[in-house]
């Protein structure tokens, strides 16, 4: 079977072409860059060539005698690029490639949506979800450029199931990590510092906590209303970052909450993109795909009544260090499990 993937020299693209070769699949990868620009080694066993998704008949060539699709070329963050670009990229170049699907009969399409659809970690106001853990059938509730993209992107997957019966899967991939990371020692103490944190926080008063989160949820607010995010080249060189240099707890609150401590192995991306490749699936489907456990291995219940007790929480659901993100969608239409996992005893 011969697979088209989009912005395979990716980071996640990278692990999805390495496992798709490994598997025997015949992979053709295209990307924006020009293919002495891709190192070397790289797509070892996969083609390249360079290709612009926002020119519809570059798309139709480069899919010409592929059988399936796997979409992750896009902009991957609000500053990125600027908003009618990134628009332009995420959005235009997502309907070329189901378009170009649709007129070639190709009957299977994968892409890379967010955990951002939601309109979580950019967002320019406060999270507060309705509901823990966190599933498909959340309300979406976008307020920057590439989480509104992402949401418009599952959309577009949607119309081309009801117009040409592409059956199509939107995986809500949340923070990609590179396979060392769960075990890099410096992650491992960085982690072993925000549980301290939230040890120490959690032996206040009730009353010294509520007063603490208000007060850092206050601060967050007016940071993320001058969407800093859209003005920096990278989330960690934007002023919300810099606001929190001095306060772990309130890094954990304007950053790590926003994401709902919910992260994924990009082996298990990889594993994700596969299984919904060749999964007996009609329709268009929305999943959530991260790893069983929140990534500092805290309890569940804790953190959800700590830091969303505005929310519905089903306890049942969060039994130890669960993910605030339930994926049992993803297991019950794909068969994912995660097999790599981001929490090591630190």
């Amino acid at each position: 079977m011969r697979v088209l993937v989009t912005g395979g020299a990716g980071k996640v693209g990278l692990a999805v072409v390495e496992r798709l070769v490994a598997h025997g699949w015949e992979v053709a990868v295209v990307g924006r860059r020009g293919a002495a620009e891709v190192p070397e080694g790289a797509l070892h066993g996969a083609s390249y060539a360079a290709c612009d998704i926002t020119q519809y008949e570059d798309v139709l060539a480069q899919m010409r005698g592929c059988d399936s699709v796997v979409h992750l070329a896009a902009i991957p963050y609000p500053g990125g690029a600027p908003a009618a670009e990134l628009f332009a990229i995420n959005v235009a170049g997502t309907f070329n490639v189901f378009e170009a699907a649709a007129r070639l009969g190709v009957r299977r399409v994968v892409q890379a949506s967010s955990i951002n659809a939601l309109g979580c970690f950019y967002s320019v106001g406060e999270l507060e979800p309705d509901y823990l853990p966190v599933d498909e059938l959340h309300p979406v509730r976008t307020t920057d450029p590439y989480s509104l993209s992402k949401h418009l992107v599952e959309q577009i997957g949607d119309y081309y199931w009801r117009r040409d019966g592409i059956a199509s899967v939107s995986l809500r991939l949340p923070a990609v990590w590179r396979r060392e990371r769960a075990s890099d020692p410096e992650h491992r103490a960085r982690v072993r510092e925000q549980r301290a944190v939230l040890d120490a926080f959690l032996a206040l008063s009730e009353g010294s906590r509520r007063a603490r989160l208000a007060d850092l949820s206050a601060q967050a607010v007016v940071l993320r209303r001058m969407r800093p995010f859209e003005q920096a080249d990278s989330w960690r060189s934007s002023p919300l970052r810099e606001a929190f240099t001095d306060d772990p707890l309130g890094r954990i609150y304007a950053f790590d909450r926003f994401v709902l401590w919910t992260a994924i192995d990009e082996r298990d991306a990889a594993q994700a993109v596969e299984r919904a490749l060749t999964a007996s699936l009609e329709s268009s489907h929305t999943l959530f795909v991260n790893d069983s456990r929140n990534w500092l291995g805290y309890d569940a219940l804790v953190l959800a009544q700590q830091f969303f007790p505005q929310a519905t929480v089903y306890a049942s659901a969060l039994h130890g260090p669960a993910a605030l993100v339930s994926a049992e969608r993803a297991r019950r239409l794909l068969g994912f499990a995660p097999e790599y996992p981001i929490y090591e005893e630190a």
